[in-house]
């Protein structure tokens, strides 16, 4: 199967992690893909994702001591395969997974989506559970040597026919459940590999063959970032998308470096293939990280930067906040058209200048030849932005004259002579279709 195929566009949808970290439940990821269907479908919004430890029975337990609590209470069958936990889901007490969940996302015309880890369940290996189909046990599969830094639960899975055959029975059941989207942690890059061999290198492998063994066509998403840029020919290969960055969050600093990230990977965007700025944190942020709730952190200049960024580049968009409590600046962001326009298979996007006070991007549409300019004020206070046209390299009207239809506030302005000069917000942009 050729996984370009149906991910020819970036994947946008809802991720539970940033307002629910490890604690999302079955009635709070219903109410977020009903909200989608009802009021973001129609703009393209169509994955509804449940982020990491769905099969933790204690998640968020000892939420002030420990975000992965060390060797906790995970379900699992007897292959060793990871459960949804049942107090927290209560449609797999039947032992049917996540089956009944996705046939209710799937009824409202919605994808979706889970979090897995690298590896097999620790568990797995003390139990010397079977692996589905095989002569071969967990503990025979799993590496010790190969764990994550960060969360507990897993061992690495060696590279072998045995290894494989693990792989494929999770992946198998996860195309049985009617998963149409994997984000797989640990595995992108990891803080703890960096002298010695990463297991996630021929991980990435297994899983994408697992992929196509199973007939179902199921996006493949590797985390955390920051991606290796000498590896793109891999993530290329054998992912549809992968993290550009460790966790992105509703700071300016981290924005700000975001343009220097997209710079790198800017010419690795392409059908099937995305590097992914990772999530958008805006609106209500944060409920399940045991401080309570706040609200998105970056100014409205801000928040209108990141989603012209993330659209310029065309990175996949997966909103972070609680959908059911979005407010209407949040949701006019998610729902301007003609930006997230930019997002589509014929688009093309590029840095054109980026300095420590300004960035320039373009995204020409190949098909009906439109073209776009966002001019991004980086500095600490307003700018008037002076900008020669004919560096974006496209032809305009004649002596340089063209319209320019800012994308954000509507408006409208007249260039003559081929120099824009315009005002932009400190931490702001202005964004521009432009006609000659």
């Amino acid at each position: 199967m050729d996984k370009n195929g149906f991910a020819v566009t970036p994947p946008m949808g809802w991720n539970s992690y940033d307002y629910y970290d490890t604690s999302v439940n079955e009635a709070q990821v219903k109410a977020n893909a009903d909200y989608m269907a009802e009021h973001l479908k129609e703009y393209g919004w169509e994955y509804i994702v449940v982020d990491i430890q769905w099969y933790a029975n204690d998640a968020g337990t000892k939420r002030d001591r420990f975000q992965y609590i060390p060797f906790g209470d995970v379900q699992m069958d007897g292959y060793g395969r990871l459960q949804p936990a049942p107090g927290r889901f209560p449609s797999a007490a039947d032992g049917s997974g996540f089956r009944t969940l996705a046939e209710y996302i799937h009824g409202k015309g919605l994808k979706f989506g889970i979090h897995m880890m690298r590896g097999i369940p620790r568990k797995a290996a003390q139990l010397h559970c079977p692996v589905f189909g095989t002569e071969t046990t967990a503990d025979e599969v799993a590496d010790p040597s190969s764990i994550c830094v960060w969360n507990p639960d897993m061992y690495g899975v060696r590279d072998t026919q045995a290894g494989q055959a693990y792989y494929d029975s999770v992946i198998g059941m996860y195309a049985e459940w009617g998963v149409d989207f994997i984000k797989c942690d640990d595995i992108c890059d990891s803080r703890l590999y960096r002298e010695i061999p990463f297991a996630g290198w021929h991980e990435t492998e297994m899983l994408h063959r697992a992929i196509q063994k199973c007939g179902r066509p199921i996006v493949l998403s590797l985390s955390p970032g920051p991606a290796h840029p000498d590896r793109a020919w891999q993530y290329c290969r054998y992912a549809n998308m992968w993290r550009i960055t460790d966790d992105f969050w509703d700071e300016w600093h981290l924005l700000k470096n975001m343009f220097w990230r997209c710079e790198l990977w800017q010419d690795h965007v392409r059908a099937g293939c995305f590097p992914d700025c990772d999530m958008l944190p805006l609106g209500k942020l944060g409920g399940g990280f045991g401080n309570g709730e706040w609200e998105c952190r970056l100014t409205r200049e801000e928040q209108k930067t990141m989603m012209t960024l993330w659209c310029m580049f065309r990175s996949p968009l997966m909103i972070g906040a609680e959908l059911t409590k979005l407010d209407a600046w949040t949701y006019s962001l998610l729902t301007n058209r003609e930006l997230l326009s930019l997002l589509g298979d014929e688009c093309r996007g590029s840095q054109i200048l980026r300095t420590e006070e300004l960035a320039v991007w373009k995204n020409r549409n190949r098909k009906t030849g439109e073209l776009y300019a966002a001019f991004f004020n980086l500095g600490e206070k307003e700018e008037t932005v002076s900008f020669p046209l004919c560096d974006l390299d496209e032809p305009l009207g004649k002596n340089g004259s063209c319209v320019l239809y800012e994308l954000w506030d509507k408006s409208e302005c007249r260039i003559e002579g081929g120099i824009l000069r315009i005002p932009v917000p400190a931490h702001g942009v202005k964004v521009y279709r432009i006609e000659g």
